[in-house]
């Protein structure tokens, strides 16, 4: 652990059922330019050298590769199942009748465990991409979200936390219209909601709206995602760590762009998961928020800073008939149809 952080440094917050999740997790998304291979190494680096919460998907497709690594980091007693805070999610093709029960089984199955700590609906809505695509693809079974279909998914998500097979269950890519529409419907409330976080798009509305709701937000594409698919890019996108706010508080603390990033992250209060496949990096990443905190007025610079600048738009999951992008982020407060 000489170079690595001790996991007892690292923060933590609190989830509505009393468990302790760590502020910073590695994520697992390759970003179609890294192999199971590469990203699976770097989970088993990450963990020797502090990293407790690991952030998986089945539509990452590396899972039965993290699976291994995790196998292997139990046999050389680097760390035991329960210290670690492992999540999974329920890609789109998978929420008819029982697909999501089935879903799970198959990435715990992969994944080599008896039970995730965290299981999210990955998306609010059945639409889905082949692996690779470009930002020009559609599938033409896409459609609108839907409140009833929603709560399929969700009342699955439920069957898993009753069965054991899940300790919590969360949202992803959500909006507040879809959230009024779907929260009071819930049995079991969401633990934790997955959102694009970063400087240049901070989603203040939908941020403190998770807040007071005691579910905990977890931001991807944290630095402002520079690994991200072509098909998430786009002439107008804002580089986070370009940004001159951001620029100057790094020289202020003679540290890279992207660690302000995730020091403004973490004491805001939402969780990072920045992804890397190389040791410097997320060893830094993680170091960086046990140490030499931003100040409050840095803090309120970066706030100010906010570009509203959405990365990923996912216009690939667009229905026939939608008008853009925003149609699938309700930009106008009520859910597009």
């Amino acid at each position: 652990m000489a170079k690595g952080v001790d996991p007892a440094k690292v923060p933590y917050k609190t989830l509505y059922t009393g468990a302790r999740m760590p502020a910073m997790g590695i994520g697992t998304f390759g970003s179609d330019k890294y192999s199971p291979e590469q990203v699976s190494s770097a989970v088993y680096g990450a963990v020797e050298n502090g990293y407790r919460l690991i952030d998986c998907a089945s539509v990452y497709q590396n899972e039965k590769e993290i699976g291994a690594v995790l196998g292997h980091l139990f046999e050389d007693q680097v760390v035991k199942r329960e210290e670690l805070f492992i999540t999974g999610k329920v890609w789109n093709d998978m929420h008819g009748d029982g697909e999501v029960i089935a879903s799970c089984k198959q990435s715990l199955t992969d994944l080599g465990l008896s039970y995730l700590d965290l299981y999210f609906v990955h998306w609010p809505f059945p639409n889905y991409h082949a692996p690779g695509c470009d930002g020009n693809s559609r599938n033409p079974d896409s459609r609108p979200f839907s409140t009833e279909e929603f709560m399929g998914v969700w009342r699955q998500c439920e069957q898993l936390l009753e069965e054991g097979l899940v300790r919590h269950i969360g949202m992803s890519n959500m909006t507040i219209p879809k959230l009024e529409a779907v929260l009071t419907l819930c049995k079991i409330q969401p633990a934790a909601i997955e959102m694009e976080l970063h400087p240049g798009f901070q989603q203040p509305e939908l941020f403190d709206y998770v807040q007071k709701h005691n579910i905990v937000p977890i931001g991807y594409c944290p630095i402002g995602s520079p690994s991200r698919p072509e098909r998430d890019r786009t002439s107008e996108d804002v580089a986070d760590t370009q940004m001159p706010e951001i620029l100057e508080i790094a020289e202020a603390h003679r540290i890279h762009p992207a660690v302000v990033c995730l020091k403004w992250a973490v004491q805001r209060g939402q969780v990072p998961i920045p992804f890397s496949v190389k040791e410097p990096q997320y060893i830094s990443n993680l170091k960086c928020i046990t140490e030499d905190p931003l100040t409050d007025e840095e803090m309120e610079k970066i706030r100010l800073a906010d570009k509203n600048c959405r990365l990923v738009k996912g216009q690939v999951f667009l229905w026939a008939g939608a008008k853009g992008w925003e149609d699938l982020w309700d930009v106008d407060g009520i859910i597009a149809k």
